[in-house]
């Protein structure tokens, strides 16, 4: 096993952190890695807002849900699908700005946040520092955007925080390769895949927990897709200009 697979496969989300800053060095190697992001038509459809003010960040922290790691790390970056570059090459070019009339355009934006926030994720992990993703960031997305001061279709898709981990956390267990990785063809039949997971994860919070939860992989999940649970998603980005034809 090469370092880099190590780095990736010894994956875990970090909740807790020192109050040690993260040099100019270590953030230059992870926008490094952001850049060399492969993309749709490089196109680079990513922008990445860099927060390190205090006010800012705990601002941030409530909006994402009250995400106390999201103000105690030293760095939070703001991962935004960015189509307002695309907008201003349009008028330069003297040409329609279309594709943000389908959406195409939230897909391939969405997708390239994913793997840009992967190689940054994969970039600080490698050098010893913590991360956690924050999907919370589209709780709130249209005071965040004011907050960032995000023009047209610019939107918010996750953040990623970045620290020197306090507490080294468990890893948590995955569901079986049977269940993600298909041969061919898509696996239906993945019911008792699923049961030996919730077995595996209720046994998991029993132990993070000292007993006091078994909460089960399908039971998280039910939970939260029993609804929208981020209801302002959708009208924010109708105020960013996106459609949906």
């Amino acid at each position: 096993m090469n370092d880099v697979i190590r780095t990736l496969t010894q994956h875990r989300s970090i909740r807790s952190y020192t109050s040690q800053e993260v040099t100019d060095e270590q953030l230059d190697h992870i926008f490094r890695a952001i850049q060399a992001a492969p993309n749709s038509i490089n196109g680079q459809q990513v922008i990445v807002i860099v927060v390190k003010e205090k006010e800012r960040k705990r601002k941030l922290s409530q909006l994402v849900g009250n995400q106390v790691w999201v103000d105690q790390a030293p760095v939070f970056l703001v991962f935004c699908l960015d189509f307002y570059r695309a907008k201003l090459a349009a008028e330069t070019n003297g040409e329609q700005l279309a594709i943000t009339n389908s959406i195409e355009s939230i897909i391939v934006g969405a997708t390239d946040v994913g793997i840009a926030l992967a190689n940054a994720a994969a970039a600080a992990e490698s050098m010893g520092l913590g991360i956690v993703p924050i999907g919370g960031i589209r709780k709130n997305p249209d005071e965040v955007i004011k907050l960032l001061n995000l023009p047209e279709y610019v939107f918010p898709v996750s953040g990623l925080v970045i620290g020197h981990p306090a507490d080294p956390s468990a890893q948590k267990p995955r569901l079986p390769r049977e269940a993600v990785i298909h041969q061919e063809t898509y696996n239906r039949d993945q019911l008792d895949l699923i049961r030996q997971y919730d077995e595996t994860m209720a046994e998991y919070m029993r132990q993070r927990t000292g007993g006091e939860s078994d909460r089960n992989w399908s039971q998280t999940v039910s939970s939260f897709y029993n609804k929208i649970y981020y209801p302002k998603v959708r009208p924010t980005l109708d105020q960013q200009g996106f459609k949906y034809n």
